[in-house]
């Protein structure tokens, strides 16, 4: 499901602190001091999963039906109450107070302004505890969908741009020196199959996640005749939760998101930085559209590859909140504790972090005018040929060892004299190497050198267009997954 909009309101204000509404007041013969509420309050930011937890609430209800604890008047009346309840949290009608501590506070105020006593009853079998923890995992495991489907978008824009310059030379680069020259569309391919794996990995997590905490209740399980396992089922869980302790104080499908979303972070933000290379006028590989782009309140010349720098920026964002929850876990005793709290706004900002990244970063790179070129024009320099060298005389039976002291040969007489690789001439071969003779002049050709590394994976520029169909298929398969596919 699609999370509705949610309308937060502000903690707690100074003041004395609100009485009534607490799901746990029996025991205390007053109410908190407003410094308590104050810190004790999460509705401000767990409201969001309102929608979630209607939704575990309808599948509740309908369990304690089967158990004997409503009967079908009740049942039909909890459930219209929670339907009426769904549409105006999702039109913004119902929003939480200062006086709901949480979600689940506010919610069951709204179902017994609703219902009476028997919105009371929806409570039986069921903790804050539990609720948080399917809320979350719901909630989650929507949003991961939504991600992978806006990453669709890039990936899409990418592989568009791989495909139309698979034939376009460049220099290929390790250690930001030029290396060897590559099909431009292997570099932009490259960033695919990083995204790809992204989305392999949120499926994957997505199995681990899909579990079910609900009828756990506070720790223990419940001596109510309830079936964790028909919840389950109805929420699109896998199965219930194996263990009632685990199943409240266990957050790895939090920490695990944080994680596969601070990764995809790196991802972003190393192909950024590439598009700020190719962008600057050293490289003036590509042209950003001014969509896409920013200028400079003092320097009216200046066209700023915002985009790109913005998404470096988000990624240590979220590198910043799998840390953080990773230090709020790691001294927890079993099982729930008031600190995990702390997991939903780091998880909140991640989704919304990524959802608002990838379709900018997406419409940058759909619309980045590059020049061929200037790229091939780039590609042979730095010596980038040199391999070219000591492949031809290897074909011919030359140890590679000795091959690549023959080529570094060919490379330092150029140097000396100032000129590339391309400058040589047959009379100049003697003198270099007796391995040498002009027939090695051939393979000092770019176009030549490319289509020559065609081994599963190069970058010739038909493996470059064999890597984009596979990745078009897979990401075929990934959409359907992100639509509610298996």
């Amino acid at each position: 499901m699609t999370e509705p909009a949610a309308t937060p309101s502000a903690a707690p204000a100074a003041g004395a602190a609100p009485a009534g509404g607490r799901l746990w007041g029996g025991r205390f013969a007053s109410g908190p001091a407003q410094a308590m509420a104050a810190l004790s309050s999460s509705v401000h930011f767990d409201h969001r999963l309102a929608p979630y937890d209607l939704l575990a609430s309808k599948a509740h209800a309908r369990v304690l039906h089967r158990a004997g604890l409503l009967d079908a008047d009740e049942l039909g009346r909890m459930l219209a109450a929670l339907a009426e309840l769904e549409e105006v949290v999702a039109s913004g009608g119902f929003a939480p107070t200062v006086a709901d501590e949480d979600v689940h506070t506010a919610l069951e105020r709204g179902l017994v302004e609703r219902l009476g006593p028997l919105g009371g009853k929806l409570r039986a079998g069921r903790s804050r505890n539990d609720q948080i923890a399917t809320d979350l995992r719901l909630f989650l495991r929507d949003h991961a969908r939504q991600v992978v489907l806006a990453l669709g978008h890039l990936q899409e824009a990418l592989l568009e741009q791989a495909d139309a310059l698979a034939d376009a030379p460049a220099p290929g680069f390790t250690h930001l020196q030029h290396a060897q020259p590559v099909a431009f569309g292997h570099e932009l391919a490259k960033h695919a199959h990083a995204l790809a794996r992204d989305v392999d990995r949120l499926r994957d997590w997505d199995r681990r996640a899909a579990v079910s905490p609900l009828g756990a209740g506070a720790l223990s399980g419940s001596s109510l005749p309830l079936d964790p396992e028909a919840v389950a089922a109805e929420l699109g869980f896998d199965r219930a939760a194996a263990n009632s302790i685990d199943a409240v104080s266990d957050r790895d499908f939090a920490a695990e998101f944080l994680f596969c979303a601070a990764l995809l972070g790196v991802h972003l933000s190393r192909l950024g930085e590439e598009y700020c290379l190719w962008a600057s006028r050293e490289f003036g590989w590509a042209t950003l559209d001014d969509a896409f782009s920013t200028g400079s309140s003092i320097m009216p010349q200046k066209k700023n590859p915002d985009v790109a720098e913005l998404v470096r920026g988000k990624a240590g964002r979220l590198i910043g909140g799998l840390t953080g929850l990773l230090a709020t876990l790691k001294g927890l005793p079993f099982a729930y504790n008031r600190d995990l709290q702390e997991d939903k706004e780091p998880v909140f900002d991640a989704v919304d972090t990524l959802l608002l990244v990838l379709p900018a970063l997406a419409g940058m790179v759909a619309t980045t005018r590059f020049h061929r070129e200037v790229m091939e024009a780039a590609a042979p320099e730095g010596f980038a040929l040199a391999t070219e060298v000591a492949d031809w005389l290897v074909r011919r039976g030359t140890p590679f060892r000795e091959a690549h002291e023959v080529a570094g040969a060919c490379v330092r007489w150029c140097e000396e004299r100032g000129v590339g690789l391309e400058s040589l001439a047959p009379a100049d071969l003697p003198g270099i190497s007796p391995l040498l003779d002009a027939d090695v002049l051939a393979v000092l050709d770019v176009r030549g050198a490319i289509e020559a590394r065609s081994t599963p994976g190069g970058t010739a520029p038909a493996r470059v267009r064999e890597q984009v169909g596979a990745l078009r298929a897979a990401l075929h398969a990934q959409r359907a997954w992100a639509a509610g596919g298996a």
